[in-house]
């Protein structure tokens, strides 16, 4: 593989991770404006009941899994090597007629 090839491949991989994080930003962003004026809302016109709970709930979760997604936490639990080490392990066992 040529070494120009191998930089540009990485560049581009560094731009989309770059454009990754920065939508988690716009998305954080976004997600504190709409929740803060659902909370004034709420709280202006109907503050015997917090309905804006449901949305800033459900809205923070698919935000979270947004940001675990894009900044890869999930390495945290299976560890960096994880998949290398369960690929090996895999090939290693003695499969009986690729069951």
């Amino acid at each position: 593989m040529n070494v120009n090839s191998v930089h540009e491949a990485r560049y581009f991989r560094a731009v989309k991770k770059v454009k990754a994080i920065k939508s988690v930003y716009a998305h954080i962003v976004v997600y504190l404006l709409v929740v803060s004026m659902l909370i004034y809302v709420n709280l202006k016109f109907t503050p015997h009941f917090h309905w804006f709970w449901f949305s800033a709930l459900g809205w923070g979760m698919g935000l979270l899994s947004h940001i675990f997604q894009v900044f890869e936490w999930y390495k945290i639990f299976l560890g960096k090597d994880w998949e290398e080490r369960k690929v090996k392990e895999l090939m290693n066992k003695n499969y009986n007629d690729g069951k």
